[in-house]
């Protein structure tokens, strides 16, 4: 099930076995307190945890153990394992026969960033699977809206598209700056675009979006303000580099694909707008300038790992390539 329908699942019971998985911490960090919420009293001696990376052998059977313990005075407890990817011989001695037979009294909440070698628990028929993956920017702009909303907080849809944008969809980012908004305002009143641009922080990597889109309208004044603000707050020159790189790089690869935006954009994983988007881009620069560019930054990349250029000459130069060449 998607994170967005864990809460009306709880309503209608608990599953013996739960797996959050996803790479977005604040979706694991709050389907976690939703369950305890739901199902766990008096934590201190009905709730265990263990380290999925630790168990190995005997440490199954103290997990099994663990789960099959009776609560004190509560109809559940609660037994959480983090990161946890067994092998198919574990998962087969180990794990196969506790799910199985699983105790009515105990919930086994596992906690995944993903992403690893394992037995995909996910498709075991005992697990309940709750996807904590990256939310699709509609949900997380619709989550600031009503968050925003329920603070008596009146924020515009554009507003909730630049916090989200700003914050690249992460939840984690995005409910610490919708926090930060909250106490800004009081609790009240209509949030404004230039207080969001006041109050959010820009993520580098939003940054460095802005930036490079500076390049085919050519707007060297904001590609310097751009730069030097990444600059000030912790980046370095390699960083914008780097950056500038992998988008000339991007812009190359999808002018010379062949297909539709749809196909270009599931064959190299990205959406179909961006795809339309970056196509526009290309064309406006050109196949040529693009080739002379990724080879510029390139060679500004090398002389400086090769010790021949320092990072600031490095980055004066392909500005001046992008601008003036």
């Amino acid at each position: 099930m998607k994170f967005t329908e864990l809460k009306d699942s709880l309503k209608e019971g608990a599953a013996c076995i739960y797996l959050l998985e996803g790479e977005d911490a604040y979706f694991r960090r709050s389907g976690e307190q939703m369950i305890k919420s739901a199902f766990l009293t008096m934590p201190e001696l009905n709730f265990a945890a263990f380290d999925g990376e630790n168990l190995k052998g005997a440490g199954y059977t103290e997990l099994a153990a663990a789960v099959k313990n009776y609560p004190f005075m509560a109809e559940k407890r609660i037994v959480k394992v983090s990161e946890l990817y067994p092998s198919e011989s574990d998962y087969e001695k180990y794990l196969k026969p506790l799910f199985e037979d699983f105790p009515p009294t105990t919930i086994l909440l596992i906690v995944n960033v993903g992403g690893r070698r394992g037995v995909e628990l996910k498709r075991k028929k005992q697990v309940t699977y709750v996807n904590c993956g990256k939310a699709e920017p509609e949900s997380v702009q619709k989550w600031i809206y009503i968050t925003l909303k329920k603070a008596e907080i009146v924020a515009p849809i554009s507003a909730c598209v630049k916090i989200a944008e700003y914050c690249l969809n992460d939840m984690s980012r995005v409910a610490v700056e919708v926090d930060k908004i909250i106490a800004y305002k009081g609790g009240a009143g209509e949030l404004a675009a230039e207080e969001v641009d006041a109050l959010v922080f820009k993520d580098a990597e939003y940054r460095l979006y802005e930036l490079t889109n500076t390049v085919p309208r050519r707007d060297y004044s904001k590609f310097c303000e751009i730069a030097d603000e990444l600059l000030k707050k912790g980046g370095d020159e390699l960083l914008v580099l780097n950056g500038l790189l992998n988008f000339f790089k991007t812009l190359l690869t999808v002018m010379t694909a062949r297909g539709s935006n749809a196909a270009v954009g599931e064959q190299f994983k990205m959406k179909e707008f961006a795809v339309k988007k970056s196509r526009e881009q290309a064309a406006a620069m050109g196949e040529d300038r693009l080739k002379k560019l990724i080879s510029s930054v390139y060679g500004a990349v090398s002389d400086i790992k090769g010790g021949r250029i320092t990072p600031k000459s490095a980055y004066l130069k392909v500005r001046a390539d992008i601008f003036f060449s």
